[in-house]
């Protein structure tokens, strides 16, 4: 285990009340110590939920541990139960409380509770937060799941999403929709806003779409294994991407697509196809995220906005090996780490026009002054908007359409004015403000040089018509450059040695 300031996953037990906030009729009873409910902020404060999860915590002190920390575990046990009556429970330790080795489970199974109470072995120092939220929706369908006595055609079951889910909310409803055009009802989507009793009913629908494979994967696989329910495996994160999963939908219910593919219900081709998207053909881009954000993400950058994917890797350990495969297809080396110091450095060396990621690579990019768009989670409360904002389905591709490429279009925007702020259109005593004259100049200051090197005038001139979000960058690199060969001026000559030397 490695002390970090930041993290991508939390541990395990944030995963299953991640399935336990989603769901209703389930309660958790989470042995932890007091100050473990930190966790309800995650859900209160950045998901902005109006209710507390639905989670007991036995909150025990120092002082405890001299006496029966497992009596006070089944009395947590009873009394959630007595005060909150849900139809199940799922009972399990928080990484603290896993070092007592008090049993959760056996301890819960004693008071012979008239509901099913399933218990969690979630090994904290090995494993994280999706993988927790995965291995409890499977453990729930395993506990729950009841043989269907007559299969239902042409219904299937949403599987995935779950509270605190980037954009899971809105996926969701734009995924009924593209279903709902091919006549296929959704029976239950699990875990969000299911109950145990829609659990038990998830082997009723004809087939599963699995919506996010770090958590749905393992549930999905066990229902095709135990019910011969298949599932599907294309996510609909991209124009592309959603007509393949319309078709791969429409075969697995025996039904015709053709009526499901429009041209124009998203933007996002339209554009591609336009003479403004020349302005940022072959931006190279970073990306890092969850491995389904991520994979899809390099798809789209690279088939649908014809960006250079220069970086693309993953937190996701579970799902290395087809991250992996991906980035062989785009001629990369995939990044398979959980360390947001090697994300910095990554993308400190590769220097991208544009990084997509979490909100760690947020800070990573604002540091290097490079435009950034989230993609993923972990996120901040931003990343969970009032309007309706999906990554899925065609609605979803506007949205990415929209997210990606303003960053870099008003960065664009900004460059044309720094270039002809010096015209005589544009110049103050030829067209002053109408807020009147004003003293100090709003121009940005240019960062302190190293007093070894210096910018000749003509030299500062050609740096000014950089687009300023890859200015700092260029001021850096091209400085870097002339320190390493001795260089007490740079001149415009150096610049573009400087240039030429950073983009082999």
């Amino acid at each position: 285990m490695q002390l970090t300031l930041w993290t991508y996953e939390g541990p395990p037990h944030i995963g299953a009340m991640r399935v336990a906030t989603g769901m209703k009729g389930l309660h958790y009873v989470l042995h932890a110590p007091q100050g473990d409910t930190y966790a309800d902020l995650l859900f209160t404060m950045i998901e902005r939920r109006g209710e507390r999860p639905p989670v007991t915590y036995t909150t025990f002190q120092a002082r405890d541990l001299g006496g029966d920390t497992a009596e006070l575990f089944k009395a947590s046990v009873a009394a959630a139960h007595e005060r909150f009556r849900p139809q199940a429970m799922i009972v399990g330790a928080s990484c603290t409380a896993e070092l007592i080795q008090d049993d959760p489970g056996g301890l819960a199974a004693a008071l012979e509770l008239p509901i099913p109470v399933i218990p969690l072995e979630l090994p904290a120092y090995q494993k994280k937060e999706n993988w927790g939220a995965a291995e409890t929706l499977y453990r729930l369908v395993r506990g729950l799941a009841k043989p269907a006595v007559q299969r239902r055609p042409k219904t299937c079951n949403i599987l995935g999403p779950t509270a605190l889910g980037f954009r899971n909310r809105d996926d969701v409803i734009e995924v009924k929709k593209l279903l709902a055009s091919l006549g296929i009802e959704v029976l239950v989507t699990a875990p969000m806003d299911a109950t145990p009793a829609d659990i038990a009913r998830l082997p009723e629908a004809d087939f599963n779409v699995s919506l996010y494979p770090e958590i749905s994967e393992p549930a999905a696989r066990y229902l095709e294994k135990t019910f011969g329910q298949k599932f599907t495996t294309v996510i609909p994160i991209g124009v592309g991407a959603t007509r393949a999963f319309i078709r791969e939908v429409a075969a697995t219910a025996g039904i015709d697509a053709a009526a499901t593919l429009p041209d124009g219900e998203a933007r996002l081709p339209w554009y591609s196809r336009s003479v403004d998207s020349t302005y940022l053909t072959g931006k190279r881009v970073f990306i890092f995220g969850d491995a389904t954000h991520a994979m899809a993400a390099a798809r789209v950058a690279r088939d649908e906005l014809a960006f250079d994917v220069v970086g693309l890797g993953t937190y996701s350990r579970e799902l290395a090996r087809p991250m992996r495969e991906l980035a062989r297809e785009f001629g990369l080396e995939a990044l398979i780490t959980d360390d947001y110091l090697e994300v910095e450095k990554s993308v400190a060396e590769l220097h991208p026009d544009l990084v997509l990621g979490s909100q760690m690579e947020r800070h990573i990019a604002k540091r290097l002054g490079v435009p950034c768009a989230v993609i993923s989670a972990p996120v901040h409360v931003q990343d969970f908007p009032a309007r309706y904002a999906p990554q899925m389905g065609f609605e979803g591709a506007n949205v990415i359409f929209d997210t990606w490429v303003h960053p870099l279009m008003m960065g664009l925007e900004e460059h044309l004015l720094h270039m002809f702020r010096d015209d005589f259109e544009f110049h103050e005593q030829a067209a002053p403000s109408h807020l009147g004259h004003r003293k100090q100049s709003d121009a940005p200051v240019a960062p302190a040089t190293p007093a070894t090197v210096s910018w000749l005038p003509d030299a500062e001139d050609e740096l000014k018509k950089i687009p300023f979000f890859v200015r700092k960058k260029a001021r850096r690199n091209t400085e870097a450059y002339a320190t390493a060969r001795g260089l007490a001026h740079i001149t415009v000559e150096t610049l573009y040695d400087a240039k030429a030397h950073f983009s082999r």
